[in-house]
């Protein structure tokens, strides 16, 4: 198709949204010029390496494969012809504090078994949660996340209100939507855990986020060969050969709106103006340092109301040996976790009795560390906008080394070789996020579908927004989505004229 042929698109930040929303764009005809801060691309999804040492800096779960697929069909393409997919036996191991341990599978029948094994009746329950999970999903995705809904009158489609008994009865918490299928805190967590990778807290993230288990655990979870950083080249790979232009290291520090369309200031004092510009930023930071106030969507009022989703303590090591008994993915939960919730969400501080996640990928993969070493990082979920001075963090690695010593038998203190550590104060730094955040606004349900900001500009006509903090919200999936609706907002505006 070739309804942006003629058309200038400026794509503002090369992270997973930006990055499809280039792809989109191109394939449409526009002439798309992407401009990225950094000098890696793909913003989050960013790779480290030291000393033979590969790391995925953020994003490193492979999740809800068809959304994948169904991208990369749009190219006439498939995830094969970029990057192999291995399925993840177990999906995640879960550690828990008092000792147990618990793998989580594709295997329906031994989790029924695990679930059973803790509350009678409880296998029958996941059998029925997973049910609904299915039913939900199967309904949410066309409805509400394929389909950008980003006005109440979007809300009138036939097909939406057939479906609206389903949104209305999940607009209660997680928390209380859990608590009707079983009792034992631990089965909670296991049923609650991929709120995190969402930005809440079980008791402000909306019931209808129950989709997330049918994606655990029956879409399954997958590792791309050579991590999400293969991911990333595969877009930045598609993109260019639709004829999109990559630029790294150009900061962008000033857009307005001018005739002839937007323009684009960098670091470098250049400008360009283009009939578009698709922002794929941190909103907050592109509302209140960017625009001119007279362009802004919203006010400070606004954002300093929203609810942002947790910063994060990322440690990255490499150590010599194995790293048993971790698995790819691991989780470490305290037997009771409100306490990390109350110390993210309510009373802001370095959360004293953590839940964490590891990733060990060389126990997948062998070439993202030296023959004979270990690859993993350590990603604890602490409140944005936390001082992360060099003694806090110092006492922190202590407490997580100490932690993940006593909870999992991996003692690390001796075998480091590489280490890196990256904190709100890099968040802030490398990608302009509010309050350093790692993820954007919170998916609570103020802060859900048509409530998120708009991927369309009302006040400066070519301007658009890509990524977590619009819709559908956070994760590489959606990001990917969210690409797609911005450049079909593109199109709507301007195909043809």
């Amino acid at each position: 198709m070739s309804e942006l042929a003629g058309t200038s698109v400026t794509v503002v930040g090369g992270g997973v949204g930006g990055l499809s929303a280039a792809a989109y764009l191109a394939d449409a005809g526009g002439d798309v010029r992407l401009l990225e801060k950094n000098d890696q691309l793909g913003g989050r999804a960013s790779r480290l390496h030291r000393e033979g040492f590969r790391f995925d800096m953020g994003p490193s779960w492979y999740m809800m494969p068809d959304v994948f697929e169904r991208f990369f069909a749009h190219f006439d393409h498939e995830s094969g012809d970029f990057y192999d997919l291995e399925h993840l036996e177990p999906h995640y191991r879960v550690f828990f504090t008092d000792g147990d341990r618990v793998d989580v599978t594709g295997d329906r029948e031994q989790l029924r078994a695990v679930f059973e094994s803790y509350e009678p009746g409880a296998g029958d329950a996941l059998a029925e949660y997973l049910e609904t999970s299915q039913r939900h999903y199967e309904t949410a995705m066309p409805q509400f996340v394929y389909e950008d809904r980003h006005r109440l009158r979007d809300y009138a489609d036939p097909d939406v209100l057939r479906a609206a008994p389903v949104g209305l009865s999940l607009l209660g918490s997680m928390e209380d939507h859990v608590a009707k299928f079983v009792d034992h805190p631990k089965l909670r967590q296991l049923l609650q855990y991929t709120l995190v990778f969402l930005g809440g807290s079980p008791a402000t993230t909306p019931a209808l986020y129950n989709i997330m288990t049918h994606v655990d655990v029956n879409l399954g979870v997958y590792y791309p060969s050579g991590g999400i950083g293969s991911v990333v080249d595969a877009l930045v790979d598609l993109g260019r050969d639709l004829g999109v232009t990559y630029e790294t290291g150009r900061e962008v520090t000033g857009i307005a709106e001018r005739p002839g369309g937007v323009r684009v200031e960098t670091a470098d004092l250049a400008s360009h103006t283009a009939d578009a510009t698709v922002v794929n930023a941190d909103y907050a930071h592109v509302e209140r340092d960017l625009l001119p106030a007279d362009q802004r969507e919203y006010g400070d009022a606004y954002w300093d109301s929203r609810t942002y989703a947790p910063s994060a303590y990322l440690l990255y090591l490499g150590v010599e040996g194995d790293v048993e008994p971790l698995a790819h993915h691991s989780l470490v939960f305290p037997t009771n976790w409100d306490s990390h919730f109350e110390q993210i969400f309510e009373e802001p501080a370095w959360p004293e009795d953590p839940a964490f996640y590891v990733c060990a990928p060389s126990t997948t993969d062998d070439t993202v560390a030296p023959t004979g070493h270990s690859t993993l990082f350590v990603l604890v979920p602490i409140a944005p906008g936390l001082d992360d001075g060099e003694e806090s963090r110092d006492a922190y690695r202590e407490l997580v080394l100490d932690r993940l010593a006593a909870h999992t038998g991996v003692d690390l203190r001796d075998r480091i070789v590489v280490e890196e550590d990256f904190c709100v104060s890099e968040f802030t730094e490398r990608y302009n996020a509010t309050e350093g955040t790692a993820l954007g606004l919170a998916h609570t349900l103020r802060q859900t579908a048509l409530l998120r900001p708009s991927n369309r500009s009302s006040v400066v006509d070519g301007l658009y927004y890509a990524g977590a903090y619009t819709t559908p919200g956070i994760g590489v999936p959606m990001c990917l989505i969210s690409g797609e609706h911005a450049a079909a907002a593109v199109s709507e505006d301007l195909g043809g004229a």
